[in-house]
């Protein structure tokens, strides 16, 4: 077994050390823990059209999947709209009962009042006797109250409403049952009163476009926090969990990154280090990606992978360019030692990204990482909010984690002083900093390349020239005339001959 396999082993038996009841929604077990407590009840709260309803569906399929029985308790929309929905989403809920409450249903028709959990001597009808008789007779494994708020327009006050719903929820559970409640959760009508009777509460949101998930109650176990997103497709649900680097790790093997081309590593001492982060800083079209693609070439003939997320530049472009300086990266593709996926704005979430990168990490032994433009990465992923750095912080402790190497290209316009990385001064996120800038002599434009930093090893404190030629790349001797790198205004030494 590899380290990788070993440590997301050991770390799912302890995930699911307890029972655990699956919600059915492809990554929420994930965000729970492994599930829900058999025999508890959660509150699934949000606003209309938030998924509600979806969610449910998922868990109470999941159950029907699983041989279990479910019970769909239906106080707002009518059976017959539930169970299309759930075949438009490709549920199998033929064997799922209903109890129609809703305000079509007959029990709404009429001119009686109902009551929950009063004594049995009333003469109306009463909610709670046809909730009994169902659970006694369905015996269901999970039970939905949709949307449990219906009942305040059935209480006379707001003290009998959480004693009815305290009562309903303990019944249900007394009765084997693994319950869901659903709330319309607004602000002409808060539900702090049924978070406090529940077991767990999972709150969907719509933040700037973007769907997401947060769990901000669970007993009995811990969760894992923050809003993850949440999307609904043809499909169904599905749950992009957040990052958390300090879940994933693997041993140690550091070894040095060659890149093929010498006088290049020997201005790295010997190539970069796996399972640390490097920035190739410089201006446009000064080699940023080639150089990191030339990394690739050269790891690709050791038969490791690599895969390079594009935010700045389309597949046909890329391609073009990296056949033109002999890299052949469609050979590289079709070897399987190299994906590239290019991004386009707003195509993605910072969750669902992260998620591609630990698919390629963990499931397709990707051993180089490279994110081809910070700028990109900024303003094409969804959620980065006001802080998007902070996501590439992450990502850099996940990539280190797991021992993968990582490149980042950034595009910077100017480097006056002390030298940044970004313009967001992120260059502390960076093991190794390379730096490539055109330079002028003589009327003519040459490109150059040095190390401004290297926590891992010593390194060549010269800058090379460098040549991007139809042959690839090819670095130069050191270049010691060369003056003014770091001021913004890069010159030769006037005796130079």
């Amino acid at each position: 077994m590899s380290n990788q396999n070993l440590t997301h082993h050991v770390m799912s038996d302890d995930i699911h050390s307890q029972e655990r009841i699956s919600t059915g929604v492809p990554g929420m077990d994930d965000v729970l823990g492994g599930g829900y407590l058999p025999e508890t009840a959660t509150l699934v709260r949000g606003p209309p059209g938030s998924g509600k309803s979806i969610f449910s569906l998922h868990f109470l399929a999941a159950g029907l999947d699983a041989g279990e029985t479910g019970l769909y308790i239906n106080l707002g929309e009518p059976e017959a709209y539930i169970r299309d929905t759930g075949r438009r989403f490709g549920f199998d809920i033929d064997g799922l009962s209903f109890l129609n409450l809703s305000a079509s249903g007959d029990q709404f028709q009429g001119e009686e009042t109902y009551t929950l959990f009063e004594s049995g001597d009333v003469e109306t009808p009463s909610l709670v006797e046809n909730i009994r008789t169902e659970i006694e007779e369905i015996g269901p494994d999970r039970v939905v109250v949709d949307p449990v708020t219906e009942f305040r327009y059935l209480a006379p006050d707001q003290h009998q409403f959480r004693s009815q719903i305290l009562g309903l929820v303990n019944f249900l559970k007394a009765e084997g049952a693994t319950v869901i409640l659903t709330s319309q959760a607004a602000e002409s009508m808060p539900d702090d009163d049924l978070q406090f009777l529940v077991d767990a509460v999972v709150s969907m949101e719509d933040d700037s476009g973007r769907r997401t998930i947060h769990v901000s109650k669970f007993r009995g176990s811990s969760v894992r926090s923050g809003h993850h997103t949440l999307r609904i497709t043809d499909d169904g649900m599905r749950v992009w969990t957040r990052l958390d680097p300090n879940r994933h790790e693997r041993e140690d093997t550091s070894a040095k990154l060659s890149s093929g081309v010498p006088e290049l590593d020997s201005l790295l001492s010997g190539g970069l280090t796996t399972g640390t982060i490097t920035f190739l800083s410089g201006p446009t079209g000064v080699g940023k990606t080639t150089t990191g693609l030339q990394f690739m070439k050269e790891a690709a003939g050791r038969g490791q992978r690599s895969v390079l997320y594009s935010f700045e530049e389309d597949t046909q472009t890329l391609f073009e360019r990296a056949e033109a300086v002999n890299i052949p990266i469609t050979d590289m593709i079709d070897q399987g030692t190299l994906k590239v996926e290019v991004i386009g704005p707003e195509e993605l979430t910072i969750d669902e990204f992260t998620h591609h990168i630990r698919t390629e990490v963990e499931d397709n032994d990707a051993e180089i990482v490279m994110i081809d433009g910070t700028s990109g990465f900024e303003q094409s992923l969804r959620g980065v909010g006001a802080e998007p750095m902070r996501h590439l912080v992450k990502i850099g402790r996940y990539l280190r984690n797991m021992g993968v190497t990582g490149l980042v290209t950034n595009e910077v316009h100017e480097i006056t002083g002390e030298f940044r990385a970004t313009d967001q001064g992120m260059s502390y996120l960076a093991d190794s900093i390379v730096v490539l800038r055109h330079v002028e002599y003589k009327g003519t434009l040459r490109k150059v390349i040095g190390v401004l930093k290297m926590r891992t090893s010593d390194y060549e404190n010269q800058l090379r020239e460098l040549e991007i030629t139809g042959h690839g790349l090819r670095v130069g001797e050191s270049l010691p005339e060369l003056r003014g790198i770091l001021t913004g205004t890069p010159g030769w030494d006037d005796d130079e001959t």
